[in-house]
Order: C-alpha cells, then sequence, then structure tokens
C-alpha cells in the first residue's frame, strides 16, 4: 500500500504532533528512527536527523501515513505550524536518501557481525540486540523487520570504571552520544546521557554501571571488530 509523507523541521513536527495526538495514539505512536524506513514496514512517525540523513548535519523529520484521509487532517494542521524545510537542509536529505538501502544493508551485516563477537567475548556480560537469538523479541523483530539495525547495548565487567576505561580507549570509533550516522559512535551511559541520573534510578530502569551503547557505522567491519578487541585487551 502507498505511504504518504509529509517533511518538515523537527519544532514543527513536535506542535504536529502535538494538535494531532488523538490521531496518533489512536492509530500508531511510534519513532523508529533505530531502523529507519528500510528496515520496517509499519509506521508513523520518523525522524530524518538518523539513518535517513544519514551524515549527521541536517535537522527534520517526517510524519508518515498509509491512507489518505490521515494525511489530510494532518496536512491541515501542518499548514498551520509552517516549519517546512529550507532549500539546504532539503538538498541534504535528498543526498542521504540516495544511498540509503546501500548503508542501511552495510549497517546492519556489520552490526549483526559485531553483536555476535560480543555476545562471545569473556569481558561482555550480555548484548542487547534483536538481531540476536538471546534476545527476548527476536521473534518479534523477525515479523517486523528486514533487518534489525545497528544500534545495540552491551554490559562491559567489571563496572563503571572498565565500562569508561573501554570507550576512552577506542581508536576507530568515535566517543560520542549521537546514533544514525556513517561513522561509528559508542558511549558509557552511566557517565554520558544518564550522568544526571542517581545509581537507583539508572539500575530500576536498567541503566547498570558498566552499560554501553553502540552505533555501528558503515566502516569496514574487521576495523571496527580489531579496534573493539584491542580496547577490551585493556580493561
Amino acid at each position: 500500500s502507498s505511504l504518504f509523507f509529509t517533511v518538515l523541521h523537527c519544532s514543527s513536527l513536535f506542535f504536529t504532533v502535538l494538535h494531532c495526538s488523538s490521531l496518533f495514539f489512536t492509530v500508531l505512536h511510534c519513532s523508529n528512527f533505530f531502523c529507519s524506513i528500510h528496515l520496517t514496514y509499519m509506521l508513523s512517525l520518523f525522524t530524518f536527523i538518523e539513518y535517513m540523513g544519514g551524515h549527521s548535519d541536517i535537522l527534520c523529520g517526517a510524519i508518515v501515513t498509509k491512507t489518505e484521509q490521515h494525511y489530510k487532517q494532518v496536512y491541515e494542521n501542518l499548514k498551520l505550524f509552517g516549519g517546512v524545510l529550507d532549500p539546504f537542509s532539503a538538498f541534504l536529505l535528498e543526498r542521504g536518501l540516495k544511498t540509503l538501502a546501500l548503508r542501511m544493508d552495510a549497517h546492519n551485516k556489520s552490526a549483526l557481525t559485531i553483536a555476535k563477537f560480543l555476545e562471545a567475548h569473556p569481558k561482555i556480560e550480555f548484548v542487547q540486540y534483536p538481531g540476536l537469538e538471546s534476545h527476548p523479541q527476536h521473534k518479534i523483530a523477525k515479523k517486523q523487520m528486514k533487518g534489525f539495525g545497528a544500534v545495540m547495548a552491551f554490559e562491559v565487567k567489571g563496572g563503571e570504571q572498565n565500562g569508561r576505561k573501554f570507550v576512552e580507549s577506542l581508536n576507530t570509533i568515535t566517543l560520542a552520544v549521537s546514533l544514525g550516522g556513517v561513522e561509528s559512535l559508542i558511549e558509557h551511559a552511566a557517565s554520558m546521557t544518564h550522568a544526571s541520573v542517581s545509581r537507583e534510578e539508572r539500575l530500576a530502569g536498567g541503566i547498570t554501571d558498566g552499560l554501553i551503547r553502540l552505533s555501528v557505522g558503515i566502516e569496514d567491519t574487521d576495523d571496527l571488530i580489531e579496534d573493539l578487541t584491542q580496547a577490551l585487551n585493556k580493561i
């Protein structure tokens, strides 16, 4: 079936969704940027900041509907809020979309290989990645997706100290709080994205002391595994 797109600036996306909240929470409300449209079948909200743009250089999003009726409802609200893309952002998005399929296939293939490598490593406690059979939602992911994306989380044994030392020892993979670009990015949640959260709250939410988030880029897979290996050897 057809998909109806409305692409807009992120601020306008936020207000349009708020105004149409009854529609989206009744039909389907999700942000699926971990996988991009290339790896999923049904969704309604997108951020193009990550995989759709693919180069970490734009701010925009999209509302996607499966029916023309829903599209028209969204569009009427969009006309009130404005927020269309500027020409250069539109150019950057078009550039990214031209290589979306190639990039996502590379992201997906490399991430699955790396997830299996990490799961078998003696210094890794666990790996959370839907492409692994050990993941509790693996069967659901297989039904919903053509691939499993490039973002994973894993626990480094030794707690926060080893987690920080590990990410700081990487050379090819960049230490940064972001995801979805052509470059591989990694972060230690306890000392970065969740540094302002109490340890009790973190643990209650599953953010353990040695938890690492990795967004796998499109670099050579062997180079990434070599970098992960040398960093793990230092803890």
